[in-house]
């Protein structure tokens, strides 16, 4: 058993989603590691990265919350982005290097909600070489720096639905719904080839992440406004642990049970949840309607504890 990390003299327990909109110009780590500075927390991580250039909405879990990252990181998500067209970099956005220039075709609506809905459903996408993604343990970004390029393997994703928001001859905007491990500079690369003119991401912003939204974001101008005041105010701008797990069903459990399932044990659930045995996980409340953590469904009507919370707080 791993020895459990001590925590260091100026941090603290705090526990929480903060859903930060990233701003431009730093990275989805840099945004995490002032975020942990912030709030003296001492684990901390975010669910799925950004683009340096992109902005939007970048759940950062704080303490208990790293427990159920993985829920948000396999969610669903929304993106906002303008496309330039007849222009191809080597990263896909414009903070890549220019590689090719061309002349873009004439097009109307039609013909570019035609192409659009191309790309909707489940597709094939081949990662890019300017990505976090790791090939025999290194980063695709560090070889792409070093002018190594290595053969990718197409990985299925699924998009959901591309709105068209405006275009005009050189450049077009779409809202995007898709699935995790999506690459929007991929799509639009994509997308600008099927044109025939190539393209490349000029603004992305993520509107979304699971059952966040943008109306839910915190600025980093305003995590550091009420870092001024207390830590009162800023756990104040934090989302409860149990807002990431929404889509599961719930249950709340008496005095005895929640004891028992705390010690490792499983234990009965009402017959509502019992419909479909052994299929999925279910939020686990105790009698005061604290959330524990979540559990499985078994096939003998029972829920066998799998991630509890150490502290038994929501935030």
């Amino acid at each position: 058993m791993g020895r459990r990390r001590k925590r260091k003299p100026h941090e603290r327990d705090v526990h929480g989603i903060l859903l930060l909109d990233k701003p431009a110009g730093i990275t989805s780590n840099d945004a995490l590691q002032r975020i942990k500075r912030s709030y003296r927390a001492a684990r901390a991580g975010h669910t799925g990265s950004l683009d340096k250039p992109a902005t939007g909405i970048l759940p950062i879990c704080l303490g208990e919350a790293t427990k159920f990252s993985s829920y948000l990181l396999n969610a669903d998500k929304t993106y906002v982005t303008v496309a330039k067209l007849g222009v191809v970099t080597n990263t896909a956005d414009a903070e890549g290097e220019i590689l090719e220039t061309r002349s873009v075709p004439d097009f109307n609506q039609q013909n570019l909600e035609q192409i659009l809905a191309q790309f909707v459903g489940n597709i094939e996408q081949i990662p890019p070489m300017y990505s976090a993604l790791k090939v025999d343990g290194q980063r695709l970004y560090k070889l792409a720096y070093q002018g190594v390029e290595v053969t990718r393997q197409p990985r299925p994703v699924s998009i959901h639905q591309i709105d068209l928001l405006h275009f005009d001859q050189d450049s077009f905007e779409i809202r995007v719904r898709c699935s995790k491990g999506t690459y929007i500079r991929t799509l639009i690369e994509d997308i600008g080839n099927v044109l025939g003119c190539g393209a490349h991401v000029s603004t992305l912003r993520r509107l979304s992440t699971g059952p966040f939204t943008e109306e839910q974001m915190v600025t980093m101008e305003t995590v550091e406004k009420q870092m001024e005041l207390d830590d009162n105010a800023l756990d104040g701008l934090l989302m409860p642990v149990d807002s990431a797990l929404d889509h599961l069903p719930q249950t709340e459990l008496s005095e005895d049970d929640t004891y028992h399932l705390c010690l490792g044990q499983a234990v009965l659930v009402p017959y509502a949840l019992t419909e479909k045995p052994g299929e999925g996980l279910v939020r686990i409340y105790d009698q005061n309607h604290v959330f524990i953590g979540i559990g499985t469904i078994m096939d003998n009507g029972r829920i066998a504890p799998k991630r509890l919370l150490k502290t038994g707080n929501t935030a």
